[in-house]
């Protein structure tokens, strides 16, 4: 689902391109992930990891323009408030790299010197270290000049095409975006530009250790003996019985801390917000639910996520933290759900979900997911509670209707799920562990996989329904489908989308509790048999983790397959670039035997292929993306391609 709309003009008087400082700090909050991905991997390498990081989310952070602000003259098919705030990020980030001299240097050491927030005080932040190809990549961006960085950056991670970099970086105040460019690209055939996205390049997912201690130490000892002057001279200065305003400790009343956690500052999204921003984020959801004018109710939930005590049950998906929040949240629900009062924020990057028991017995439950960047259909729907095997979602507010479906009998209609004016549904069932896959599901279709389909409302971007279902987290996965090249994955709720799932879907098991974003199927490649048995279906389903970790499946689908068959796996892995959007090409084989009893090794490959081989115990080469070899029970061989480009493929396994 497309959401990545132009905001729409609030008001006559507004001129175009303008954008408004709320849709700036919208921008920048979904996407703050990204943009400071973007800023670290610009600043000099030559900073240690702790101040890249520091002044990374710093530069991110006062990209957030002070009033409204004409945006970039061409935000090169990016919304303009993104596009506002990514050139204002990179331009930072670039302030850092450039070389200074005069008064500009002693200038600059002050100014990076000063405290400015974010701050990390007793602490070295960085991010995890990587492997032998994260640091070949870390010594290419050390040896590029700032703006080669800031391209090599626009290429990776927000892939952009070439002419597209140019203009940001040309935005941003570079005077040769070009050359930049050129040289992003040319370092990029040297290295992996794919491991921008692990962890090492991710200064949002950090790991901690202590400063030097010996120098605190010496530090500490100095400001002691200063503030002790300075506070005799206070004294003998100041006129007896002056008095003046305490200050308050930390968590007390007045402080920072204390701001945060309190209810009168949580945000609040009016009803219409999300027609006017230009992405359909859960910082576009209003405040609903019959409490959520119950302060008493808001700061339990709230004093609960800042100290949870002994008694309160936490939980998390993998690869989010469990801290408290840094401002305040936004309430996005409060009210009763079967029996226990529900509260859920969302603090710009996770999910917060408060559970209180209204009979006053049993224990409060404090939950959290990650959900930075989540947009479109990973932002249409959250999780409110399971029991008995049921959960209830709360809809987001471009959601029209709710219907439910079984994946494993995609010729049933879906049946209509009543939803609530606060946008809760009714009960609907979740899968079981034992899911009744295959032969099961057509006499047990309640026994099958559940998946709930939300229809947009008119006008919304794309347009069409969009197919979730639970994997045990807060938010639900977001269901996708894909046919012929290049993997480019639509809704799954057409005939073609719903019938690969039903031979996909059993496999979502394995998923459950890891923090799944979305989950595609792609139908790469279809191959005619021989004795006459038909034609069978090749897919590939890709699931994307929110801690940016990957799962991979090759499956086959046999001549005559059941609707509801589950696709035999031929291939399984983890942490690979295949069936995704960057570098979809994929192949994989598997032993086969005919209607007439021969055994043949039958492999395809994904459109980017142009011809195949097998080596081993088996021989064979031709152009093509499909082979079909005679071989034996048991046979054993190695099979290999070479893309449409000339690049060697392996087969997955």
């Amino acid at each position: 689902m497309d959401t990545q709309t132009p905001p729409r003009a609030n008001g006559g008087t507004r001129r175009a391109g303008q954008v408004e400082v709320d849709e700036a700090e919208a921008a920048l909050v979904e996407h703050y992930a990204r943009l400071v991905r973007i800023a670290y991997v610009t600043l000099p390498a030559t900073l240690s990891r702790h101040r890249r990081v520091m002044l990374a989310h710093r530069v991110v952070q006062r990209a957030l323009p002070r009033r409204r602000t004409r945006g970039p003259a061409n935000p090169a098919g990016a919304p303009p408030a993104y596009a506002l705030v990514r050139t204002a990020a990179v331009r930072g980030a670039l302030e850092h790299g450039r070389a200074r001299d005069g008064w500009r240097r002693p200038a600059g050491r002050v100014a990076d010197a000063v405290p400015l927030p974010p701050l990390a005080v007793g602490l070295r932040l960085f991010p995890r270290s990587g492997g032998a190809g994260e640091l070949a990549l870390e010594r290419a961006l050390s040896d590029l000049t700032a703006p080669a960085r800031a391209a090599f950056a626009l290429l990776g991670v927000d892939r952009l095409a070439q002419d597209v970099a140019a203009e940001v970086l040309a935005d941003a105040g570079v005077e040769a975006p070009r050359r930049a460019v050129r040289d992003a690209v040319e370092a990029a055939r040297g290295t992996d530009a794919r491991l921008l996205a692990s962890g090492e390049f991710d200064p949002c997912v950090l790991l901690a250790g202590p400063p030097d201690l010996l120098r605190r130490r010496q530090h500490v000892r100095a400001a002691v003996a200063t503030a002790a002057a300075l506070a005799v001279a206070v004294t003998l200065l100041a006129a007896p019985g002056g008095g003046g305003a305490g200050t308050g400790a930390a968590g007390s009343p007045g402080s920072p801390a204390a701001s945060v956690l309190d209810p009168a500052s949580v945000l609040r999204g009016s009803a219409t917000a999300w027609r006017r921003s230009d992405r359909l984020g859960f910082a576009a959801w209003p405040a609903r639910g019959a409490r959520t004018s119950d302060a008493a109710l808001l700061g339990r939930a709230l004093t609960t996520w800042g100290a949870p005590g002994r008694a309160v049950r936490v939980s998390a998906s993998v690869g989010t933290v469990r801290t408290p929040p840094a401002e305040p949240p936004r309430l996005l629900f409060a009210g009763d759900v079967d029996g226990a009062a529900v509260v859920l924020f969302y603090d710009g990057v996770r999910l917060v979900r408060y559970a209180e028991p209204l009979s006053g017995g049993g224990p409060v439950a404090l939950d959290f997911a990650r959900a930075d960047g989540a947009t479109g259909a990973s932002a249409s729907a959250v999780l409110l509670d399971r029991s008995d095997g049921n959960a209830r979602y709360l809809t987001a507010p471009w959601v029209a209707g709710v219907s439910l479906r079984n994946l494993l009998t995609p010729g049933t209609a879906a049946q209509p799920v009543r939803t609530g004016s606060d946008g809760v549904t009714d009960p609907v069932p979740t899968p079981a562990a034992d899911a009744g896959c295959g032969a099961q599901a057509a006499s047990a279709p309640a026994a099958g996989w559940p998946a709930v389909v939300l229809a947009p409302r008119p006008g919304v971007p794309g347009g069409h329904p969009m197919v979730l279902t639970d994997l045990g987290d807060l938010t639900p996965v977001h269901l996708t489908y894909a046919a012929g090249a290049g993997a480019r994955q639509g809704e799954a709720s057409g005939a073609a989308g719903l019938a690969a799932w039903a031979h996909s879907s059993c496999e979502l098991a394995v998923l459950r509790g890891t923090g799944v974003r979305t989950t595609g199927a792609w139908d790469f490649a279809q191959q005619t048999l021989p004795d006459g048995a038909g034609v069978a279906r090749w897919l590939c389903t890709r699931a994307d983790l929110w801690s940016g970790d990957d799962h991979v499946l090759v499956q086959f689908l046999p001549p005559g397959s059941a609707p509801a068959a589950p696709a035999a796996v031929s291939a399984a892995t983890t942490s690979t670039a295949a069936c995704g959007p960057m570098t979809p090409a994929v192949l994989s084989g598997v032993l086969w035997k005919s209607p007439a009893g021969r055994w043949f090794l039958v492999a395809a490959g994904s459109p980017e292929v142009a011809s195949l081989a097998v080596s081993g115990g088996l021989r064979y080469a031709a152009p093509g993306r499909t082979a079909i070899v005679p071989a034996a029970s048991g046979s054993k061989a190695t099979l290999s391609a070479r893309l449409t480009d000339g690049t060697a493929l392996a087969a997955l396994k």
